[in-house]
């Protein structure tokens, strides 16, 4: 079967287009950042994971930006993860500016005290990930700011009951092509799938019983 999917790719008819950003989807994190003087959002999508331990994350901020100055000031930021009741909020913060407008007053969020960082967290945001700046990268468009992970706080709705984190109950969104999408539920696979024992598959359907049980009593 596999063979035959591959067969399938190669014989694909493809455009060519010239070299750009063209990795979809990517995620559209609201990112906080300021100091006892200003507070800030900014909107990005250009963000990811460079470590595992200790946890290392970036984002990389067009040098025009006003956050830029802020977090290359500060050296913190938090990035909020953003769900489909704030994607609205999202763009709003991604093509106004802070120079402008207050965008947490504007959107109406809160702007909460974070555990380990001075700037602030997005309250309605279900996953704050706070961050201190390690160093800054520059390139023609953009600066990466490389950042260690120092802090995560979850809303405890997204906790079941035996304490397991379930992400998928958080209605988070993507970004794709210049659009913005909602997660869907259905989940496809796992990590391991494709080389899951039949023991083990039996083992996860039972799990995915039980879970489902759960989340249709706490409802």
């Amino acid at each position: 079967m596999t063979a035959g999917i591959c067969e399938r790719e190669i014989k694909m008819s493809k455009t060519v287009f010239k070299p750009g950003t063209m990795l979809n989807p990517v995620p559209a994190v609201m990112v906080s950042c300021g100091d006892d003087t200003v507070n800030n959002i900014i909107t990005i999508a250009w963000t990811g994971i460079i470590n595992s331990d200790p946890p290392i994350t970036y984002v990389s901020v067009r040098k025009s930006r006003y956050s830029h100055d802020i977090i290359e000031r500060t050296g913190e930021f938090v990035i909020n993860l953003t769900t489909e009741k704030l994607a609205f909020a999202a763009d709003y913060c991604g093509v106004r500016s802070g120079r402008d407008v207050d965008k947490f007053k504007e959107m109406k969020l809160t702007a909460a005290e974070s555990k380990e960082v001075s700037c602030p967290s997005i309250e309605e945001s279900p996953v704050n990930i706070e961050c201190r700046v390690m160093e800054m990268k520059e390139y023609p468009t953009h600066d990466m700011f490389i950042a260690e992970i120092v802090s995560v706080s979850v809303d405890d709705s997204l906790m079941d009951e035996t304490g397991k984190l379930c992400l998928d109950e958080a209605g988070l969104v993507a970004y794709n092509h210049g659009h913005y999408f909602a997660l869907q539920k259905k989940e496809i696979g796992r990590f391991g799938y494709s080389v899951m024992k039949p023991k083990t598959r039996k083992r996860i359907e039972a799990e995915k019983r039980r879970n489902s049980g759960r989340k249709r009593r706490r409802r």
